[in-house]
């Protein structure tokens, strides 16, 4: 009966981005966030391991309110403008699998309840872009921050940024591809990239595993 409840709950909250989406960036993060951890409770142990169920259902949810193609721009920097068409979308989705697999991990540590938004800074927010912080409370009492950076877009505000415990993924990916790109190639860094996502397991993150 839960399971039929949040699969409910989830077609709601994506049937709702079809409109225009006039959420805030707290309120799409924390419906993201509550939608995950229903879909989730009580299915842990069956996730971890079946690891496509696990990333087809963060996917789902996931997604809709993430900018996959500013993303993969943001982390090319400049190798974008010399970068095909081709390779361009061939980097976006083998980056957003990536980051999808490792986001993936934590998520098996979401608790009902347990993740809650921080207060923004104090001032005249911005218009364009925003960062909610967030709190996530793991099972042994651990407190694991995680950050999103969000957008505004033609469709509302969407993310394109996670910063779990003080590392951004798109700035770190970008500092470790730019050189490489410049010596070895955008291929090159596309097969390495999808070598690290394969890589990628479900064992849960944290303090205790």
């Amino acid at each position: 009966m839960r399971i039929l409840a949040a699969l409910a709950l989830s077609l709601c909250c994506l049937t709702s981005l079809a409109a225009s989406d006039t959420r805030t960036p707290d309120q799409i993060v924390r419906q993201t966030a509550d939608t995950l951890s229903a879909r989730i409770d009580g299915r842990q142990k069956q996730l971890e391991a079946n690891p496509p169920e696990l990333y087809k259902l963060v996917d789902e949810i996931f997604l809709p309110v993430f900018d996959t193609d500013y993303a993969g721009r943001l982390v090319l920097g400049k190798h974008w403008r010399t970068a095909t068409p081709a390779q361009r979308q061939q980097f976006i989705d083998t980056f957003y699998d990536f980051l999808l697999r490792s986001y993936s991990r934590y998520v098996l540590r979401f608790e009902k309840d347990k993740v809650r938004i921080l207060p923004a800074p104090a001032g005249t927010p911005d218009p364009q872009r925003a960062v909610v912080r967030t709190e996530m409370q793991l099972e042994d009492g651990t407190k694991l921050p995680v950050h999103y950076s969000l957008h505004q877009t033609k469709d509302g505000w969407r993310a394109y940024d996670v910063r779990i415990e003080g590392i951004s993924y798109v700035q770190n990916y970008r500092n470790q591809f730019s050189a490489e790109i410049g010596a070895k190639g955008i291929d090159a860094v596309i097969a390495r990239l999808k070598s690290d996502a394969e890589r990628v397991t479900t064992k849960p993150v944290g303090p205790k595993t």
